[in-house]
Protein backbone atom coordinates (compact mmCIF):
# COMPACT_ATOMS: atom_id res chain seq x y z
CA UNK A 1 0.00 0.00 0.00
CA UNK A 2 1.28 3.22 -1.03
CA UNK A 3 0.92 6.58 1.42
CA UNK A 4 -0.24 9.88 -0.57
CA UNK A 5 0.01 13.25 1.34
CA UNK A 6 -3.45 14.45 2.56
CA UNK A 7 -4.79 18.10 0.79
CA UNK A 8 -7.45 20.34 1.07
CA UNK A 9 -6.62 22.34 -1.74
CA UNK A 10 -9.08 22.27 -5.09
CA UNK A 11 -7.11 20.42 -7.97
CA UNK A 12 -6.44 22.74 -10.85
CA UNK A 13 -7.45 21.92 -14.46
CA UNK A 14 -10.52 19.60 -14.93
CA UNK A 15 -12.55 18.56 -12.01
CA UNK A 16 -14.15 20.55 -9.33
CA UNK A 17 -17.05 22.27 -9.02
CA UNK A 18 -17.78 26.10 -9.24
CA UNK A 19 -20.17 28.34 -9.96
CA UNK A 20 -19.57 30.85 -12.34
CA UNK A 21 -21.22 34.00 -12.95
CA UNK A 22 -21.26 33.67 -16.95
CA UNK A 23 -23.19 36.28 -18.02
CA UNK A 24 -22.75 39.65 -16.38
CA UNK A 25 -25.56 41.82 -17.69
CA UNK A 26 -28.66 38.81 -17.62
CA UNK A 27 -27.89 38.08 -14.43
CA UNK A 28 -27.30 41.50 -13.14
CA UNK A 29 -29.86 42.44 -14.60
CA UNK A 30 -32.15 39.67 -12.81
CA UNK A 31 -30.25 40.05 -9.77
CA UNK A 32 -31.53 43.71 -9.72
CA UNK A 33 -35.34 43.12 -10.85
CA UNK A 34 -35.15 40.93 -7.71
CA UNK A 35 -33.78 43.28 -6.00
CA UNK A 36 -36.89 46.12 -7.19
CA UNK A 37 -39.41 43.72 -6.42
CA UNK A 38 -38.16 43.31 -2.61
CA UNK A 39 -37.80 47.12 -2.03
CA UNK A 40 -41.44 47.38 -3.50
CA UNK A 41 -42.78 44.87 -1.03
CA UNK A 42 -40.90 46.39 2.05
CA UNK A 43 -41.53 50.41 0.64
CA UNK A 44 -45.60 48.61 0.21
CA UNK A 45 -45.45 49.86 -3.43
CA UNK A 46 -43.82 53.09 -2.86
CA UNK A 47 -40.59 52.45 -5.14
CA UNK A 48 -42.30 50.77 -7.34
CA UNK A 49 -44.50 53.43 -8.42
CA UNK A 50 -41.67 55.94 -7.98
CA UNK A 51 -38.70 54.37 -9.12
CA UNK A 52 -39.63 51.26 -11.63
CA UNK A 53 -42.42 52.50 -13.36
CA UNK A 54 -42.83 54.70 -16.22
CA UNK A 55 -46.08 57.40 -16.88
CA UNK A 56 -46.24 60.70 -17.47
CA UNK A 57 -44.58 63.27 -15.77
CA UNK A 58 -42.96 66.53 -15.15
CA UNK A 59 -39.16 66.32 -16.37
CA UNK A 60 -36.30 65.72 -13.40
CA UNK A 61 -34.40 62.79 -12.38
CA UNK A 62 -36.55 60.40 -10.95
CA UNK A 63 -38.56 61.07 -14.79
CA UNK A 64 -35.00 60.13 -16.53
CA UNK A 65 -34.70 56.99 -13.93
CA UNK A 66 -37.49 55.77 -14.75
CA UNK A 67 -37.16 55.53 -18.41
CA UNK A 68 -34.55 52.84 -17.81
CA UNK A 69 -35.79 51.78 -14.28
CA UNK A 70 -39.20 51.00 -15.60
CA UNK A 71 -37.69 47.52 -17.10
CA UNK A 72 -36.73 46.36 -13.62
CA UNK A 73 -40.04 46.80 -11.96
CA UNK A 74 -43.10 44.22 -11.44
CA UNK A 75 -46.05 44.12 -10.24
CA UNK A 76 -45.75 40.60 -8.04
CA UNK A 77 -43.75 37.52 -7.94
CA UNK A 78 -46.16 35.59 -11.00
CA UNK A 79 -45.31 38.82 -13.01
CA UNK A 80 -41.77 38.78 -12.44
CA UNK A 81 -41.13 34.46 -12.40
CA UNK A 82 -42.97 34.87 -16.26
CA UNK A 83 -40.19 37.61 -17.59
CA UNK A 84 -37.60 36.45 -15.84
CA UNK A 85 -37.75 32.41 -17.09
CA UNK A 86 -37.47 33.58 -20.74
CA UNK A 87 -35.52 36.26 -19.96
CA UNK A 88 -32.71 34.18 -18.34
CA UNK A 89 -33.22 31.71 -21.03
CA UNK A 90 -32.34 33.80 -23.45
CA UNK A 91 -30.16 36.29 -22.32
CA UNK A 92 -26.91 34.61 -22.22
CA UNK A 93 -26.91 32.97 -25.64
CA UNK A 94 -27.84 36.67 -26.95
CA UNK A 95 -25.04 37.88 -24.51
CA UNK A 96 -22.21 35.33 -25.98
CA UNK A 97 -23.37 36.00 -29.81
CA UNK A 98 -22.99 40.00 -29.54
CA UNK A 99 -21.32 40.87 -26.05
CA UNK A 100 -22.63 42.48 -23.23
CA UNK A 101 -22.15 45.93 -24.23
CA UNK A 102 -23.92 45.47 -27.15
CA UNK A 103 -27.23 43.78 -25.65
CA UNK A 104 -26.99 46.56 -23.06
CA UNK A 105 -27.28 48.98 -25.51
CA UNK A 106 -30.43 47.05 -27.15
CA UNK A 107 -32.00 46.80 -23.58
CA UNK A 108 -32.00 50.49 -23.10
CA UNK A 109 -33.10 51.41 -26.38
CA UNK A 110 -35.84 49.30 -25.79
CA UNK A 111 -36.37 50.37 -22.27
CA UNK A 112 -36.40 54.29 -23.26
CA UNK A 113 -39.16 53.80 -26.82
CA UNK A 114 -41.58 51.72 -24.76
CA UNK A 115 -41.28 54.97 -21.80
CA UNK A 116 -41.78 57.62 -24.63
CA UNK A 117 -44.43 55.44 -26.31
CA UNK A 118 -46.08 54.49 -23.04
CA UNK A 119 -46.21 58.53 -22.10
CA UNK A 120 -47.59 59.63 -25.43
CA UNK A 121 -50.23 57.55 -25.43
CA UNK A 122 -51.26 56.27 -22.21
CA UNK A 123 -49.75 58.96 -20.18
CA UNK A 124 -52.52 57.89 -17.12
CA UNK A 125 -51.13 54.54 -17.09
CA UNK A 126 -48.19 52.96 -15.52
CA UNK A 127 -45.99 50.76 -17.47
CA UNK A 128 -43.42 48.32 -15.56
CA UNK A 129 -41.67 45.27 -16.44
CA UNK A 130 -39.68 43.59 -18.40
CA UNK A 131 -41.68 41.70 -21.22
CA UNK A 132 -40.43 44.41 -24.39
CA UNK A 133 -37.10 43.26 -23.36
CA UNK A 134 -37.68 39.70 -23.71
CA UNK A 135 -39.91 40.05 -26.64
CA UNK A 136 -36.53 41.76 -28.11
CA UNK A 137 -34.69 39.23 -27.61
CA UNK A 138 -37.17 36.24 -28.72
CA UNK A 139 -37.32 37.95 -31.80
CA UNK A 140 -33.43 38.29 -31.64
CA UNK A 141 -32.70 35.14 -31.31
CA UNK A 142 -34.47 33.67 -34.27
CA UNK A 143 -32.34 36.89 -35.87
CA UNK A 144 -29.29 34.98 -35.60
CA UNK A 145 -28.14 33.18 -38.77
CA UNK A 146 -29.56 36.66 -40.76
CA UNK A 147 -26.19 36.77 -42.36
CA UNK A 148 -25.81 33.46 -43.63
CA UNK A 149 -28.43 34.54 -46.28
CA UNK A 150 -31.85 35.14 -46.59
CA UNK A 151 -34.34 35.71 -44.31
CA UNK A 152 -34.65 32.59 -41.69
CA UNK A 153 -37.75 30.76 -42.10
CA UNK A 154 -38.03 30.06 -38.27
CA UNK A 155 -37.57 34.12 -38.13
CA UNK A 156 -40.71 34.56 -40.22
CA UNK A 157 -42.85 32.03 -38.07
CA UNK A 158 -41.36 33.60 -34.88
CA UNK A 159 -42.49 37.19 -35.99
CA UNK A 160 -46.00 35.93 -37.39
CA UNK A 161 -46.78 34.17 -34.22
CA UNK A 162 -45.83 36.43 -31.25
CA UNK A 163 -46.16 39.76 -33.20
CA UNK A 164 -49.23 38.44 -34.75
CA UNK A 165 -50.98 37.49 -31.41
CA UNK A 166 -49.94 40.47 -29.71
CA UNK A 167 -51.24 42.59 -32.49
CA UNK A 168 -54.56 40.66 -32.55
CA UNK A 169 -54.67 41.01 -28.47
CA UNK A 170 -54.04 44.83 -28.69
CA UNK A 171 -57.56 45.52 -30.41
CA UNK A 172 -59.20 42.44 -28.37
CA UNK A 173 -58.53 41.69 -25.33
CA UNK A 174 -58.99 43.57 -22.12
CA UNK A 175 -56.34 42.92 -19.89
CA UNK A 176 -53.37 44.72 -17.74
CA UNK A 177 -50.78 43.51 -20.18
CA UNK A 178 -49.24 46.05 -22.05
CA UNK A 179 -49.68 44.20 -25.64
CA UNK A 180 -47.63 47.57 -27.60
CA UNK A 181 -44.61 46.94 -25.48
CA UNK A 182 -44.61 43.31 -26.48
CA UNK A 183 -44.93 44.82 -30.49
CA UNK A 184 -42.14 47.57 -29.73
CA UNK A 185 -39.94 45.02 -28.45
CA UNK A 186 -40.69 43.02 -31.14
CA UNK A 187 -39.71 45.34 -33.80
CA UNK A 188 -36.60 46.52 -32.05
CA UNK A 189 -35.14 43.04 -31.82
CA UNK A 190 -35.97 42.62 -35.46
CA UNK A 191 -34.21 45.74 -36.45
CA UNK A 192 -31.17 44.80 -33.97
CA UNK A 193 -30.85 41.59 -35.70
CA UNK A 194 -30.58 43.29 -39.60
CA UNK A 195 -28.66 45.59 -38.49
CA UNK A 196 -26.17 43.07 -37.07
CA UNK A 197 -26.26 40.93 -39.68
CA UNK A 198 -25.85 43.32 -42.75
CA UNK A 199 -23.45 46.11 -41.33
CA UNK A 200 -20.03 45.29 -41.33
CA UNK A 201 -19.03 47.69 -39.23
CA UNK A 202 -21.34 46.76 -36.43
CA UNK A 203 -21.13 42.45 -36.65
CA UNK A 204 -17.19 42.60 -37.05
CA UNK A 205 -16.36 43.11 -33.56
CA UNK A 206 -18.94 40.64 -32.31
CA UNK A 207 -17.40 38.27 -30.23
CA UNK A 208 -16.42 34.29 -32.36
Amino acid sequence: MSNYPLTTEPKSGKGGFRIRYDSPVTLTFALLSLAALGLGYLTKGWTTENLFSVYRSSFGPLWILRLFGHTLGHADMTHFVSNMTLFLLLGPQLENRYGGKNLLEMMGIVSVISAVFQMIFFPKVMLLGASGIVFMMIILTSAVNLKEGGIPLSMILIVLIYLGSELWDAFTAHDNISHLTHIIGGICGAVFGFLYAKDPKLSEDLPR
